[in-house]
């Protein structure tokens, strides 16, 4: 069973940085589409970036594109979120997410994805 585990989040002040970490566990994650999304209250869950596990270009919505960067360590079976430049537009829940079927097709649709974690709170402050 596809287990992930998001950490890192917490409370920073504008202009600071955070690290998500994204734990994954339960299967051979080689041909997935690993993804971010968040969630801020009253709006709906919006694409964050994606990364294919087994490498390639890196994908990213407009609005964390420069600041944020995703990575994956295929020995930890790890990934990561690096968010710079923090603005408290940035405050939601960070959830990390996975689907098996590989490619760009509806790569920014939360439906698209099979497997999410909990979730982590980040909070930007003014």
């Amino acid at each position: 069973q596809v287990q992930l585990v998001e950490s890192g989040g917490g409370l920073v002040q504008a202009g600071g940085s955070l690290r998500l970490s994204c734990a994954a566990s339960g299967r051979t994650f080689s041909s997935y589409i690993m993804g971010w999304f968040r969630q801020a209250p009253g709006k709906e869950r919006e694409f964050v970036a994606a990364i294919s596990w087994s490498g390639g270009s890196p994908y990213y919505a407009d609005s964390v594109k420069g600041r944020f960067t995703i990575s994956r360590d295929e020995a930890k079976n790890t990934m990561y979120l690096q968010m710079n430049s923090l603005t408290p537009e940035d405050t939601a829940v960070y959830y990390c997410a996975a689907r098996e079927l590989g490619g760009i097709w509806r790569l920014k649709a939360p439906g698209a994805y099979d497997y999410w974690g909990q979730g982590t709170q980040v909070t930007v402050s003014s």
